[in-house]
């Protein structure tokens, strides 16, 4: 089974989270420890990527929820290490004009076709991107899109502890 490197969004995923959850549970599993969980910069966040894909002992599989999809979309876009694939959880719309300013160092948006398999999970009525949005992203990352119904941003907040669909969804990508 390939190493599974979990990359959160803003702020981390903390206790309850499913990919805390995850953490705990499926075996090979670790997260990426960004350097500044409340100030993220870009290319601080893909280098820190980068550097825990090297350190994998064959490809591992990408699981990034929110901001964490964007650091796996840019990381793609500029390096050509390989990975077994990517699991992109409610990806956040950096480039909506009533985003958060925080977040606007990640834009522009890779719009390039990522180099391995990926799934595209996306909730209808998640605060931080449209569906028309999402569907976009996977089209243009040449993503697989699951629409997951009004499922929230897929954080605890939403009611997500427990995420089997998502595990479902990253069993498909093993």
């Amino acid at each position: 089974m390939p190493p599974i490197l979990l990359v959160p969004g803003y702020q981390n995923s903390g206790e309850g989270h499913w990919q805390t959850l995850w953490e705990g549970e499926l075996r090979g599993t670790r997260r990426v420890e960004m350097p500044n969980w409340e100030y993220p910069r870009r290319q601080e966040w893909i280098e820190t990527l980068d550097e825990a894909i090297r350190d994998c002992a064959e490809p591992p599989l990408l699981v990034g929820h929110s901001l964490g999809c964007l650091a796996i979309v840019h990381w793609a876009a500029q390096y050509e290490r390989e990975v077994r694939g990517a699991l992109l959880a409610a990806p956040v719309d950096v480039e909506r004009p009533d985003g958060l300013t925080l977040l606007r160092g990640f834009a522009p948006i890779p719009w390039s076709t990522l180099p391995f398999p990926s799934i595209l999970a996306a909730s209808s009525d998640d605060p931080l991107i449209t569906m028309d949005r999402a569907r976009g992203f996977a089209a243009d990352w040449g993503s697989r899109f699951v629409e997951l119904g009004p499922c929230g941003h897929l954080n605890q907040i939403s009611g997500h502890g427990p995420w089997p669909r998502g595990e479902a969804l990253l069993a498909e990508l093993r």
